[in-house]
């Protein structure tokens, strides 16, 4: 089976079937509400079922998981290498699918058998493998230089698995951790702003209103069908009877840049003393920064990821009615 692609197949939620796994000699999956599937099953069919049998789950969910199912009976063959993990161990088994899929009374109840036969230490394989066996899919497909990295350090099942401090992670430079770490922030960021993006106009301004207020600033939004020119208003005393005293333009219109004219006609009637704030999710054009710059009204022009870096730094400051505009949940991450 030497070089070989790997299916993976998670043993359950937190690995708790894995000695099942190892035991049986088998791999399975559940997703009781897909019904009765077989490898001639349709996809859409699958999917109905789930939806049906979980209305609270996303389509995209939904999707996803009769997209598995359907490569658990279609795509997976007798003789085909399988992987699953124990993490109490840190140890991947590798083996080979005997049986096409069987239904037994088990909490997983779409079986394969499975001989086992080899074990991977998990710190002996590279960043980048560990970064692809990492995905939290129950079942996926280990290709190309992941698969070889798991074959050239696989050891048979009874032999001895060397001490991690001889294992190739641990002489292995950090720059793959470093990288890693720079993806997983730059997709975050994405996910952030692609959230703080489908926010509609007003929770848009109520968000503006709460990062000013998590500053340090008495902010309100405007009543709604007042055209003052002027979308969120904040002041160290909420009166503005204290400087600075803060305008803000709100702009949700992602795709459409706004121009030089509209700055000049958002800073029109301030007056000494007053700062201005320029929210565009759609981004500004070259003239309009220009506009900007030779203001003698001090103003900023904050775009979609300038705000989502805001959210970020005051989001332990913003009141739950703030927070709850962006949920967002702290990811811990080992220093280098």
């Amino acid at each position: 089976m030497a070089n070989k692609c790997i299916w993976m197949v998670r043993a359950g939620r937190g690995a708790e079937y894995v000695d099942d796994f190892l035991e049986v000699g088998l791999v399975a999956i559940g997703f009781d509400g897909a019904g009765d599937v077989s490898s001639d099953t349709d996809k859409a069919e699958v999917e109905a079922n789930l939806a049906k049998a979980n209305p609270s789950d996303s389509k995209g969910k939904n999707a996803m998981s009769a997209a598995q199912i359907k490569r658990y009976y279609s795509e997976i063959g007798v003789g085909d290498a399988v992987t699953t993990y124990d993490p109490s161990q840190r140890i991947y088994f590798l083996g080979e699918v005997l049986s096409d899929v069987e239904h037994r009374d088990h909490a997983l109840n779409r079986v394969r058998r499975v001989k086992w036969t080899h074990k991977v230490a998990r710190d002996s394989l590279t960043t980048s493998t560990r970064n692809t066996l990492g995905a939290i899919s129950t079942l996926f497909l280990v290709r190309d230089d992941a698969a070889a990295d798991m074959w050239a350090h696989a050891k048979l099942i009874e032999s001895q698995i060397e001490e991690a401090g001889d294992t190739v992670a641990s002489l292995e430079s950090t720059d793959d951790d470093k990288f890693l770490m720079e993806e997983a922030a730059t997709k975050a960021n994405e996910f952030i702003e692609d959230r703080i993006a489908r926010l509609d106009w007003e929770q848009m301004q109520d968000l503006v209103a709460e990062i000013l207020t998590a500053m340090g600033y008495r902010a309100r939004v405007s009543p709604k069908g007042a055209d003052r020119g002027v979308d969120v208003f904040a002041s160290p005393d909420g009166l503005g009877l204290q400087e600075p005293r803060i305008f803000a333009e709100v702009k949700h219109r992602p795709g459409t840049t706004i121009s030089a004219d509209q700055v000049r006609a958002f800073l029109g009637g301030r007056q000494p003393g007053d700062r201005c704030l320029y929210v565009s999710t759609g981004g500004f054009t070259k003239d309009a920064r220009y506009e900007a710059e030779r203001s003698s009204i001090p103003i900023t022009l904050i775009t979609l990821p300038q705000l989502r870096e805001l959210v970020v730094e005051y989001y332990d400051s913003l009141r739950p009615t703030g927070a709850s505009l962006i949920p967002l949940q702290r990811i811990y991450w080992p220093s280098s």
